[in-house]
């Protein structure tokens, strides 16, 4: 009776061993890894862009996700590396030609999310220059200087070889895309004219009248794009994250309100949340499978 009372004991342990590893085991299976976004802090469409793919990705696709603020040639070589999963601001086919050439054996662009970006020099819509060539012997008018955003930027790049190309005396000087929207705003408010740096998307366009300087010698390229770019390895680690990378873009217009929210105050993850439960058929969309 004693050895009949050990042995169903015994048993007893055994099943519960067996349970416990049949649910740490199932509990692992469930565990899904943390997704490494990159992006460029500055850059407001980065920012809305990001966050809201990153909302998605939690809240719908149930993985847990780090955005990781760095500049733009940091953000390839992570993604290149495998430091990074996924960026969701590259700049294509101009302004980050030269990432893309460096990166691209060890990179997959997933699609586009936006679909008509463009870089250049902007001017207040009032002014009556209308091409970069116009800003010749109107260095005075501005100041004789461009102002610009962090000095690593690809329209930084092609800001240097524009005055080259246009063989124009201004001085370009490098600040922070919030330093030069900063700047815009107290040229704007006391009607001075003003040359900056820009792309769109960008809550700019929504908040003044602006315009892009045309480029004749297109060296700021013509139509850009901007893409999800992931590191081959997230189509094993996150297949559903892939899917839904291959399925996001924006309609025109939809981003303008998120980064205009996070300009008037809201922080970029509050923006988004609203964005997202305010578009649930857009959400919809790109999750389906």
């Amino acid at each position: 009776m004693k050895g009949l009372k050990q042995l169903l004991m015994c048993s007893a342990l055994v099943t519960a061993a067996i349970v416990t590893i049949g649910t740490t085991a199932t509990a692992s299976a469930d565990t899904k890894p943390t997704i490494k976004i990159g992006y460029v802090e500055g850059w407001d469409d980065s920012v809305a862009t990001s966050n809201v793919a990153a909302t998605v990705i939690e809240k719908k696709l149930g993985y847990p996700v780090q955005l990781v603020p760095v500049a733009a040639g940091v953000m390839w070589q992570g993604v290149a590396r495998g430091d990074l999963d996924a960026t969701l601001s590259a700049w294509l086919p101009v302004t980050h030609a030269a990432y893309y050439d460096q990166f691209k054996s060890k990179v997959e662009d997933v699609g586009v999310n936006f679909p008509d970006a463009k870089i250049g020099l902007i001017v207040p819509a009032s002014l009556p220059e209308n091409s970069i060539p116009d800003l010749a012997g109107k260095k005075a008018d501005f100041q004789g200087r461009i102002v610009g955003i962090d000095a690593g930027a690809g329209v930084m790049k092609k800001t240097d070889e524009a005055i080259k190309a246009y063989n124009l005396d201004y001085q370009l000087m490098p600040s922070s895309g919030s330093a030069m929207t900063s700047e815009l705003a107290r040229e704007m408010h006391a009607n001075k004219p003003i040359i900056v740096t820009g792309w769109a998307p960008h809550w700019m366009f929504a908040k003044w009248k602006l315009k892009f300087l045309e480029d004749p010698k297109k060296v700021f390229g013509g139509a850009e794009h901007v893409d999800n770019v992931i590191n081959p390895e997230l189509d094993q680690k996150a297949p559903a994250v892939v899917a839904f990378l291959k399925k996001f873009q924006w309609k025109p217009g939809e981003i303008d309100s998120v980064m205009l929210a996070a300009e008037n105050g809201e922080k970029p993850a509050q923006a988004a949340q609203q964005w997202v439960d305010q578009h649930p058929d857009r959400v919809a969309a790109w999750t389906s499978q």
